[in-house]
C-alpha cells in the first residue's frame, strides 16, 4: 500500500482553470477547516442558550453529525482525491468534477443547518456526499487495478453507509448514538490504517533525511494483529457499548496500538513538528481506546468525555498533520513547521485536552467547554488563515 506518498508528488505539470479545484485537498481542506473553526463555537452558543431539552436534543444531533459526517468527510475526501493519483498511478479528479464535488459537500451542509428544509431533502442531498466519495474511490481503484487499497474502499462505503442509517434513525425518531458510534469505529480503523502507514513512512524519510541508524519497524504481522484489533473493538463497541468484553477489548486495542507508535522511533523527530505531530496524533488514537475501555469497565473518565479522546485528540489532532504536510508539500513548499503551524498543533493539543480532562477538574462546565472549543477550533481557523493563500494560489513550482 502506497499511503505514504502522499505528498511525494510536488513536480506535477500546471492546471488549467482555477488553483483551487487544481487538487482536491485545496478546497476540501479549506473548507473542513472554515466549517470545524464556526461549527464548534455555534455549538457552544446553543449548548450555553439552550433551556428547553427538545431543542437541546436537536442541536447535540446536528453537532454530533455535523463533525462526524460533516466536517470529518470533508478531510477524507480531500486527502483521498490527493492520494488516489499516487495509487492508481491516474490523473487527479479536478476542474469541474471537483467542483461538483465540493459544491455537494457545501450543500449538505447547507441543508443540515437550515430547518426550513424537509428532513427527507436534507437526508439525500447530505447522504449523496459520501456515497458519491465511495463511487469515484471505487472507480479509481478499479481503473488503476489498484486492489491492495480495497480495504480503504471498504472502510468509506460503510461510512456512507452509517451517515444514510444516522437519517433513517432521526427520520424515525429514534436515537443517533448508534450510527454515530458505527461511524467513529470505522474512524478508529482508519486511523490505524492510514495513519499507521504515513506516521512511520514519513518519519523514516526524516530519520534518513538526518543520518540516524535508528528507522522504524518495517510493517509486520504486529501491525495487521493491531489493525485488526481496532477493528474487533470498533465492533464491539458498535453493538455492545456497556459490555465489559467491550472495555476490554478496548483496553487491548490501545495497549497493542501503544506498542505500535513505541516501535516508529517517534522522539527522534521532535526538532520536525511536521512529522512529530502524526505521532501524537497516532498516540491520542492509542490513549482514546484506553481511555474508552477504561470508562466502559467503569473506571476513568465518563464515556461521553472518552469519546472526545477519540474525536478531539485523535481525529483533531491527526487530521492537521495530514492537512498541514499535504498542503506544503502539494503546493511546492518545503515540508517544514513554521512557528505559526507549531502553534496551531499546539492550539488543536491544547483544546483535546481541555475538553477530554477539564470537565473533571471540578472547573464550571462552560468556562471548561468554552475554552476547549476556542482553542480547538482556533487551530482550523488559524490553519485557514496561514494555509488559505496557499491553497488559493497556484503551487509555487507550476
Amino acid at each position: 500500500m502506497k499511503i505514504g506518498k502522499i505528498d511525494h508528488s510536488s513536480d506535477k505539470p500546471a492546471s488549467q482553470g482555477p488553483a483551487f479545484f487544481s487538487y482536491g485537498f485545496r478546497p476540501f481542506f479549506l473548507g473542513a477547516a472554515l466549517f470545524a473553526g464556526l461549527a464548534i463555537p455555534a455549538w457552544i452558543m446553543m449548548l450555553a442558550g439552550a433551556g428547553d431539552s427538545a431543542v437541546l436534543s436537536l442541536a447535540r444531533d446536528w453537532h454530533v453529525h455535523e463533525m462526524v459526517f460533516g466536517f470529518l468527510p470533508a478531510v477524507i475526501t480531500g486527502f483521498l482525491l490527493t492520494a488516489i493519483p499516487n495509487w492508481t498511478d491516474r490523473p487527479p479528479i479536478k476542474g469541474r468534477g471537483l467542483m461538483l464535488l465540493f459544491t455537494l459537500w457545501l450543500a449538505g451542509r447547507l441543508v443540515m443547518a437550515m430547518p426550513w428544509f424537509a428532513s427527507a431533502v436534507s437526508a439525500i442531498v447530505d447522504g449523496a456526499f459520501l456515497l458519491a466519495v465511495a463511487g469515484l474511490l471505487w472507480r479509481e481503484l478499479a481503473a488503476g487495478g489498484s486492489w491492495s487499497h480495497a480495504p480503504v474502499g471498504g472502510v468509506i462505503s460503510l461510512y456512507a453507509c452509517a451517515n444514510i442509517f444516522f437519517h433513517v434513525r432521526a427520520l424515525s425518531g429514534a436515537e443517533s448514538d448508534l450510527p454515530a458510534r458505527m461511524a467513529l469505529a470505522l474512524i478508529m480503523v482508519l486511523l490505524a490504517i492510514i495513519g499507521g502507514r504515513l506516521t512511520p513512512n514519513f518519519t523514516r524519510e526524516f530519520l534518513a533525511g538526518q543520518g540516524k541508524t535508528e528507522q522504524p519497524a518495517p510493517f509486520s504481522h504486529y501491525d495487521g494483529a493491531s489493525i485488526i484489533l481496532v477493528a474487533l473493538a470498533g465492533v464491539a463497541w458498535t453493538v455492545q457499548p456497556q459490555s465489559m468484553a467491550t472495555g476490554w477489548l478496548l483496553v487491548a486495542a490501545g495497549s497493542v496500538n501503544l506498542g505500535r507508535l513505541s516501535r516508529w522511533y517517534g522522539w527522534l523527530t521532535w526538532r520536525e513538528p511536521l512529522v512529530f505531530v502524526l505521532h501524537w496524533g497516532y498516540g491520542w488514537l492509542a490513549l482514546s481506546l484506553l481511555i474508552l475501555g477504561c470508562a466502559i469497565l467503569g473506571a476513568g473518565l465518563p464515556k461521553e468525555d472518552a469519546v472526545h479522546a477519540l474525536t478531539t485528540g485523535a481525529i483533531g489532532v491527526m487530521t492537521l498533520g495530514v492537512m498541514t504536510r499535504a498542503s506544503l508539500g502539494h503546493t511546492g513548499r518545503p515540508r517544514h513547521a513554521g512557528p505559526t503551524t507549531l502553534c496551531i498543533y499546539m492550539l488543536v493539543n491544547l483544546g483535546a485536552i481541555l475538553r477530554v480532562f477539564g470537565p473533571s477538574t471540578g472547573l464550571p462546565t462552560t468556562l471548561v467547554l468554552g475554552s476547549a472549543a476556542l482553542s480547538w477550533s482556533g487551530a482550523y481557523l488559524l490553519f485557514t488563515v496561514v494555509y488559505g493563500p496557499f491553497l488559493l494560489r497556484p503551487s509555487l513550482d507550476e
